[in-house]
């Protein structure tokens, strides 16, 4: 039949049908698997005693690659919760000027500015003048009273009553005018708003002049070297080229605080309600 092993009983091709037979069959060898290369651990200069780190704390997972096709990780970076705190709505970190010297703010306004302030406004500051403002005016009080003195004294020497009453009366007028300004300066007050800045003067006759934050269109302050000497400026404030109320505005304390109270209002009142918030909840935990 076709295709079948011719048969025989000896001769070269029975021997040659055998050989194939029991000829083994060539196999491919297995593949050479290397083992991960682990460096050898670190001898002390001084002391020879090998430094064997700590493999779960020093060494991650292992990867392939490397020599050998085998290594291992560095050790995973590790964060704070101050770092992470950014990602999950904490405390985003200091703001640009929180190295500066700022006073912390005043939780309430006081009584009579609190009646210009309507429900939904937010208090965020009031500031008296700087003294500076009484400076003429103690300084006339003070040469008044030197005068004063002088002249009744000499008045009363020669007898002259009647001149030294009418002296007397003067004097007195010129000090209830002295009383006068510092009752006035003591009512003017500058306040800051979430809205507005206002600045409140006046006894007898109440002036209440104000100007919105999203208005000012420029804002600068001016210390002269005595200003700079005791801390105190002049604001001017602009609003669209017009002439406004609050477009001067003289001897404020610390202007520079207040310029960047101000700024901060006006372009990120997101951080001044994160910072008073943290504020009043350190006061409600006591701390």
């Amino acid at each position: 039949m076709a295709g079948s092993e011719p048969t025989g009983t000896g001769g070269s091709d029975e021997r040659r049908f055998q050989d194939r037979e029991t000829e083994p069959i060539p196999r491919r060898p297995p593949p050479i698997v290397h083992e991960p290369i682990v460096p050898e651990p670190p001898v002390d200069p001084i002391v020879p005693v090998p430094i064997v780190p700590d493999l779960d704390d020093e060494i991650g997972d292992p990867f392939v690659g490397g020599p050998g096709g085998g290594g291992y990780y560095d050790e995973p970076p590790r964060f704070t919760d101050d770092e992470f705190s950014g990602l999950t709505g904490g405390d985003p970190g200091p703001t640009v000027y929180s190295t500066s010297r700022v006073a912390p703010l005043d939780d309430e306004p006081s009584k009579h500015v609190a009646r210009y302030l309507f429900p939904t406004e937010k208090f965020r500051g009031e500031w008296k003048r700087h003294w500076i403002q009484l400076a003429g005016e103690f300084a006339i009080g003070a040469v008044a009273t030197v005068l004063m003195g002088y002249v009744t004294g000499w008045l009363t020497k020669h007898h002259y009553n009647s001149v030294r009453t009418a002296v007397l009366s003067i004097w007195a007028v010129i000090i209830v005018w002295v009383a006068f300004k510092v009752a006035d300066w003591w009512f003017d007050r500058f306040i800051l708003t979430n809205k507005r800045v206002m600045v409140v003067s006046g006894i007898f006759t109440r002036n209440v002049a104000m100007m919105p934050l999203l208005r000012v269109t420029d804002m600068k302050y001016v210390q002269s070297p005595l200003g700079r000497l005791l801390s105190y400026g002049n604001f001017e404030l602009e609003s669209a080229g017009q002439d406004q109320a609050l477009r001067n505005i003289k001897n404020l304390p610390s202007p520079n605080e207040l310029y960047l109270r101000i700024v901060e209002e006006m372009y990120e009142p997101e951080a001044v309600e994160a910072r008073l918030g943290r504020a009043s909840g350190e006061d409600s935990d006591g701390t």
